[in-house]
């Protein structure tokens, strides 16, 4: 998908569906978390997920990547069951909280990339020197020239949070979904985070799906809305969400969802 840092990109069909999600339901042996949830994640969508806390959001992002199997529906990933499913290099994950290292943590931001290249995809028969280079085009992409010898604890939040980017972007992948990315750091970190996922998807035509409680800043980026609570309240069009019920009954409930002005 991202093959360089530069215009050399295969721009597949935006129709093209990656995940399909059909009637899935999931407990953690009480009552469902989620319920009865259908949705699609077309090629180059931005798909925000959004609602209340306690709504499902983190644990649908884990059944799409393969970390929680429903008791009932089923996933298909570029048009092929979960459960079949081998290429996860086609997919990059970045989970909740991903930025908090140990502070003593001797890896570099080298090191960091590099482990993503050693799974899920053959690496025999690279020409010498492709890692080196792989690394430095991932680290372009996301405004890190030249920090592969930094240690990752020495870098700010939103540094650190870049390199986990050019980590999920150096395995070429189709779709990026993250789970709550901007937590812990300040306003505009946090929008300059959603203006580098906006550029990837603009420019290069990465699909996204993060679930964010902070829609003012990522609205402007996105193009889909899955608003969930237990069950899907909505899910479609951006502009059409933001006249919907659905976005009305969320803010007048009183939930966290952080709004700015554009």
């Amino acid at each position: 998908m991202i093959s360089k840092a530069s215009e050399e990109i295969d721009q597949p069909e935006k129709s093209q569906e990656i995940v399909r999600v059909e009637s899935v339901v999931f407990t953690y042996d009480g009552p469902p978390v989620l319920e009865d949830i259908n949705l699609t994640i077309n090629r180059a969508d931005f798909l925000a997920i959004i609602g209340p806390n306690g709504s499902g959001k983190t644990t649908l992002l884990k059944i799409m990547v393969g970390r929680l199997k429903p008791q009932a529906g089923q996933v298909f990933l570029f048009g092929q069951k979960i459960e079949d499913f081998r290429d996860w290099f086609r997919l990059g994950y970045i989970q909740q909280k991903a930025t908090h290292f140990e502070s003593n943590l001797p890896i570099s931001v080298e090191e960091v990339i590099t482990s993503s290249l050693y799974a899920g995809r053959k690496i025999k028969g690279r020409p010498s020197g492709w890692r080196k280079e792989r690394i430095e085009q991932v680290l372009k992409l996301v405004s890190l020239p030249g920090y592969q010898k930094k240690l990752i604890t020495t870098l700010s939040g939103g540094q650190q949070q870049r390199v986990l980017i050019a980590r999920a972007l150096a395995t070429e992948p189709e779709i990026m979904l993250l789970d709550e990315p901007t937590t812990g750091v300040d306003h505009q970190t946090q929008e300059n985070f959603y203006d580098l996922l906006g550029q990837l998807n603009h420019d290069y035509g990465l699909t996204i799906a993060v679930v964010t409680h902070d829609y003012g800043l990522i609205n402007k980026h996105i193009n889909q809305v899955a608003c969930l609570n237990r069950r899907l309240i909505y899910h479609g069009q951006h502009e059409e969400f933001c006249q919907s019920a659905a976005f009305r009954d969320l803010l007048s409930g009183g939930d966290h969802l952080v709004m700015h002005q554009h």
